[in-house]
C-alpha cells in the first residue's frame, strides 16, 4: 500500500439506517473508531442539549441554508477551538460537511493554547502554524478535507458568522457574561471543564487528552443525530 492509499484510508461505520464514510488520516481514523462506542455513555441531560444542535443543523440543511455553529468560551484558547475542530471533522465523517460551517470565538482574544494544539496532534490531526502572539493554526483531518484555520478572536470577529448561527457556550464564564449573542438564532450552554486546571502538572497531557476525547465524542454524537 503506497502513501496516498494510506492517507485515503476509509473509516466506515454502519448504523441502523445509513453507512457513513470519510477519509481520515490513519491515526485519526483509529482514534475516531475508538471513541464512537463512547457516545452511548453520554449522560441523558447532555444528549438533550446536543440533540438541539443536531436539530438546528438538520433544519438548516432541509431549508438549504448554511448551518453555522460558533463555539464560544472566554479566551478562545482551548475548549472552543477543540469543539470547532471536532464538529467540522464529525460533519465530514458523516458526509454532512456541505453547508456546515464551524467557528470559534471568545469574550476576549488571547491565543490558541499550545497544549490544546498538542492534544489534537496526539489524536491524529496535522497542524501547521504561523508565529507571533496569536498564531494562526491550519488544522487538517484529511488530505481531501477542508483546512480549518484556528486563531484566537472575539466571537463577533468578522471572520465568524454574523447572523443566523448557533452560539454554543463551551464555558460557564462565557455563558454567564454573555447572556445575549447578537445575530444568534440559537444559544445553548454546553460547558466543559477547562483543562487549564492541569497546566504545569504531571497530569497536564492526560487532562488535555481527556477533554479532547469528551468534546470529540459529543461533536460526533451531534452529527450522528442530524439525519436520524
Amino acid at each position: 500500500m503506497n502513501v496516498s492509499e494510506i492517507n485515503a484510508i476509509q473509516v466506515t461505520m454502519s448504523t441502523e439506517n445509513t453507512t457513513e464514510t470519510s477519509a481520515l488520516y490513519p491515526e485519526l481514523a483509529q482514534y475516531v473508531q475508538s471513541l464512537l462506542p463512547d457516545m452511548a455513555a453520554i449522560p441523558e441531560d447532555r444528549k438533550e442539549l446536543l440533540q438541539e444542535v443536531a436539530l438546528f443543523v438538520r433544519e438548516k440543511k432541509q431549508a438549504n441554508e448554511p448551518a453555522n455553529l460558533t463555539f464560544i468560551c472566554t479566551h478562545n484558547s482551548r475548549r472552543s477551538h477543540l469543539s470547532q475542530i471536532w464538529a467540522a471533522t464529525a460533519a465530514a465523517y458523516y458526509g454532512l460537511e456541505e453547508g456546515i460551517h464551524t467557528y470559534s470565538g471568545g469574550t476576549e482574544t488571547t491565543a490558541f493554547n499550545p497544549r490544546a494544539v498538542a492534544a489534537i496532534e496526539r489524536a491524529g490531526f496535522r497542524v501547521n502554524h504561523t508565529t507571533g502572539d496569536n498564531p494562526h493554526y491550519m488544522v487538517s483531518f484529511s488530505d481531501q478535507g477542508q483546512v480549518i484555520e484556528c486563531f484566537s478572536k472575539k466571537y463577533d470577529d468578522p471572520f465568524n458568522a454574523s447572523e443566523n448561527f448557533a452560539a454554543i457556550m463551551t464555558c460557564s464564564d462565557a455563558d454567564k457574561n454573555c447572556p445575549f449573542i447578537p445575530g444568534a438564532s440559537l444559544r445553548l450552554p454546553i460547558p466543559y471543564v477547562d483543562p487549564k486546571e492541569a497546566d504545569g502538572t504531571s497530569k497536564e497531557a492526560e487532562v488535555y487528552d481527556e477533554r479532547t476525547r469528551q468534546i470529540a465524542t459529543e461533536m460526533f454524537y451531534i452529527m450522528s443525530r442530524v439525519n436520524s
